[in-house]
């Protein structure tokens, strides 16, 4: 459905086949938006009641129409509503329904810069101070907010947008409907440096020692790029760095969030979700529909398979299969850890039951003491 706004009401119908709810009630009901129960002002708001208490409020409220969970009890005083089975879905659904576009001027703003052999499919919107690149490509409907920067031979897909501040770097590849959030960077060169003989890290790792001495450290250039695919979604401020040789890929409908750092090399699979302050090594290999929790590290050249779920602030060094549930630092089986944390819960009361059964064995060999010959 197309997005509306309180300019262009819809009816309640029609909000019913967009969600693929049952309808009860009058369908014909003009809604121009959605809003809290308590926030509900007259009969054109549609109030969104499907979390458990919600409901309670809608009997004093001003809102005639309602969206409510299944199961739940309907006060009298509203004239239609819809029936969801999963509210959580439902309210993608209906944020979609009513979603509100950024604003965005028609064609190339006189402050930005595009350069002439940059390609621009019809629709496109640059903003104020925007930068985009020679031989870049813009497909069709492609939003470039200010301050945005698209470096030369980017291809954007259709439909995408560019937040204010983004940063898609040169030879950057995306997909089509991906959204770009403020001062987010595609296309960073790696952290990638190497050391004329084997340096500390390299005798750490290897000996748990720390042998050779970092004289002299050379950089290793990005000549890769970055791919995403379609529907992809990066964070305010996440960083996703370049392949060295390689394209590091993110698959189609990947969502990361605010804060993401995704080293160089690495390929991410389809549908995962990246939440804050994830970090992953450089050539890490993430299968698809995987989710890493908040804070969840992972090192480099590991590899995790598909519908792997990782919690929040977990250290993964080793490989996960797929399907697993790891957590903890370092990360292991979600059963392990909670044995180790019964354990650890169990020190304090272990401690003083072997301090009790010392004293106890103490006195029964007369305190411990050796005993003394008789002469």
């Amino acid at each position: 459905m197309t997005p509306v706004s309180p300019a262009a009401p819809v009816t309640l119908a029609e909000i019913a086949a967009a969600l693929g709810a049952a309808l009860e009630g009058d369908g014909t009901l003009r809604i121009a938006r959605a809003v809290h129960p308590s926030e509900a002002e007259g009969p054109e708001d549609l109030a969104l009641a499907m979390e458990k208490g919600l409901t309670e409020l809608l009997a004093n409220g001003r809102a005639v129409a309602a969206v409510i969970a299944e199961g739940a009890e309907v006060p009298a005083n509203l004239k239609g509503w819809i029936v969801v089975k999963r509210p959580r879905f439902a309210m993608a659904g209906l944020t979609t329904v009513f979603e509100k576009p950024v604003h965005a001027e028609p064609g190339v703003h006189p402050a930005a810069f595009v350069a002439p052999e940059a390609i621009l499919g019809t629709g496109v919107s640059v903003g104020p101070f925007a930068y985009v690149g020679p031989r870049a490509v813009l497909g069709e409907g492609v939003i470039v907010m200010p301050h945005a920067t698209v470096g030369a031979e980017a291809v954007i897909g259709k439909d995408c947008l560019l937040h204010p501040g983004a940063r898609i770097g040169e030879r950057v590849v995306m997909g089509e409907r991906c959204i770009i959030h403020p001062n987010a960077a595609v296309g960073n060169d790696g952290f990638s440096f190497v050391t004329p003989e084997p340096g500390s890290v390299e005798s750490a790792k290897a000996t748990g020692k720390v042998v050779g001495t970092n004289v002299l450290i050379h950089r290793v250039n990005s000549i890769g790029t970055v791919i995403l695919g379609d529907d992809v979604e990066v964070g305010a401020n996440a960083t996703i760095d370049r392949g060295t040789i390689t394209a590091t890929r993110i698959g189609s409908g990947t969502k990361i969030d605010n804060l993401v750092q995704i080293g160089h090399n690495v390929q991410i699979g389809t549908n995962c979700m990246l939440c804050g302050h994830v970090g992953i090594a450089g050539s890490t290999t993430i299968g698809d529909r995987v989710v890493l929790a908040g804070k969840v590290g992972v090192a480099d050249h590991v590899k995790i398979g598909n519908d792997a779920v990782v919690a929040a602030n977990s250290g993964v060094g080793t490989d996960i299969p797929a399907k697993a549930v790891y957590m903890g630092y370092p990360a292991v089986p979600r059963d392990r850890a909670f044995d180790q944390y019964k354990g650890l819960a169990r020190l304090k009361r272990m401690h003083a039951d072997v301090t009790d059964l010392k004293k106890r064995v103490g006195a029964l060999d007369g305190g411990g003491k050796p005993a003394v010959e008789e002469k």
